[in-house]
C-alpha cells in the first residue's frame, strides 16, 4: 500500500511539471543601443527591459518587427511586447515574440 501511494505522488507531481506553462510577461522592447544605451555591441540590437534591467535578445531580431528607424520603430521608440523566455547568460533567450500596438 505504501508503494501504491508513493507511486501515486509521484505520478501527480509528474503531471502538474508536465502542465506548467512557461510565463508570459509585457515587457519594454527597443533598440539596445538607441534607446537603452547599451554598449555591449555597436549597432543596432533588439533588447528587452525587465524589472529595469536591460538584456539583448536571442530567438528573434530588430528587423523581424518593421522597419527600427520608422517614427514608431525600435530605434525611435520604446514598444511594449509580450513574450515568453528566459535570462541565460545575460541574453533573454525568446521563445515567443509579440508587438503591442503603439499607443
Amino acid at each position: 500500500m505504501k508503494k501504491i501511494f508513493s507511486l501515486f505522488v509521484l505520478l501527480i507531481c509528474f503531471t502538474n511539471q508536465a502542465q506548467e506553462k512557461p510565463k508570459t510577461q509585457i515587457v519594454e522592447a527597443s533598440c539596445g543601443q538607441c534607446q537603452f544605451g547599451m554598449t555591449e555591441k555597436k549597432g543596432c540590437d533588439l533588447a528587452v527591459r525587465i524589472d529595469g534591467k536591460s538584456y539583448f535578445v536571442d530567438g528573434t531580431k530588430l528587423d523581424d518587427h518593421g522597419d527600427a528607424h520608422a517614427e514608431d520603430g525600435f530605434c525611435s521608440a520604446v514598444r511594449k511586447a509580450e513574450v515568453v523566455g528566459e535570462v541565460k547568460d545575460n541574453r533573454f533567450v525568446i521563445t515567443y515574440f509579440k508587438l503591442l500596438p503603439a499607443n
